[in-house]
């Protein structure tokens, strides 16, 4: 076995996505809770959180080896293993995501994208709507927005489970997730991944970003 040592596990990519959808998922729940005027900004978060999605989808594919969906979705046999592994109050062995929280990252972004994307055809009958909103019948945009509503209690429930994950990990299991999100590295027995190219994750959320312009203004 390795000795232990400090490793980067959670890239600077990874920790700004994470921190800013936070933020944006905040604000955008304050934002469409006041309704109203506040609607506009509930608009702008919810482009910002799809462009955040897609870059993190992206980032999945070309990122650090822990922030790859390859490394971090695991089959049943292995998702059961860390169901097993949940019941002890021993720390968990995985580097980055265990396999279930490999699977609730999945289904965040999914969730998070089905939101957004609900959102652009979305109206609140009185002023605003979305920017695809126009372009389909009211009929359609109505069912979309009740979609977008019922969506936004799933997505609060995973977010819940979420928290009360890393909270079990915290005070059952002796695992503090929050600092590593926050500076990067964890005390592990693995090897030093290599070094993270920041041009790359620059040019995949200037990719998302432009991608989010064209299709809100189509």
């Amino acid at each position: 076995m390795n000795e232990k040592t400090w490793v980067l596990v959670w890239d600077l990519p990874v920790r700004i996505f994470h921190w800013l959808l936070v933020s944006l998922f905040a604000a955008s729940w304050i934002t469409a809770t006041l309704g109203g005027v506040a609607l506009k900004y509930h608009f702008w978060s919810g482009y910002s959180i799809l462009v955040l999605v897609l870059f993190r989808i992206g980032w999945g594919f070309v990122g650090g080896i822990y922030a790859r969906f390859g490394t971090f979705l695991h089959g049943p046999r292995q998702v059961l293993a860390a169901l097993r592994e949940l019941a002890s109050r021993r720390p968990t062995q995985s580097v980055g995501h265990n396999p279930l929280g490999g699977w609730m990252v999945f289904f965040l972004l999914l969730e998070l994208l089905t939101q957004a994307l609900t959102g652009l055809c979305a109206n609140d009958d009185i002023f605003n709507e979305g920017p695809w909103a126009g372009h389909l019948t009211k009929a359609v945009s109505d069912r979309l927005t009740g979609l977008h509503h019922v969506n936004f209690k799933v997505l609060l429930g995973l977010v819940m489970v979420h928290m009360a994950a890393i909270a079990y990990h915290r005070f059952v299991k002796g695992e503090n997730l929050v600092v590593p999100m926050l500076t990067g590295y964890k005390w592990v027995s693995a090897s030093v991944p290599r070094r993270i190219n920041l041009w790359r994750g620059a040019m995949v959320f200037f990719g998302a970003a432009v991608f989010v312009v064209l299709i809100v203004n189509c």
